[in-house]
């Protein structure tokens, strides 16, 4: 596998965080949805897959390079309750990292 330095763009600081969205209930719509609105949802962003056997996953160690399905710039997976909801790119939040939403992913349309 080539080397390919990634660069990531900061996220610009008056950007609003997902958690600090506030939630309007002046749609009806989202106000029925409103006793839903605490409940926990798992949300995972998938930078990549890869395949090997035990014997391949017992030889990594500390420093090991694991080799993703996924090129450098390619969008990543975006997962709510192990569901496909969204792609999106890796950004920098300050001291840690985040997931800009490129794309909403449709029922049924999880091909890639």
């Amino acid at each position: 596998m080539a080397e390919d330095n990634l660069s990531l763009e900061e996220f610009s600081p008056d950007q609003m965080l997902a958690s600090e969205v506030p939630v309007e209930l002046d749609d009806k719509s989202a106000h029925d949805l409103a006793p839903v609105f605490d409940v926990p949802v798992n949300i995972s962003a998938v930078l990549g897959r890869a395949n090997m056997s035990v014997a391949q996953l017992l030889q990594l160690g500390q420093g090991s390079v694991l080799e993703l399905d996924r090129k450098v710039g390619e969008a990543i997976d975006i997962y709510v309750n192990n569901r496909l909801v969204a792609r999106g790119e890796v950004v920098v939040v300050e001291d840690r990292l985040g997931v800009t939403m490129t794309e909403i992913i449709k029922d049924g349309d999880t091909a890639a």
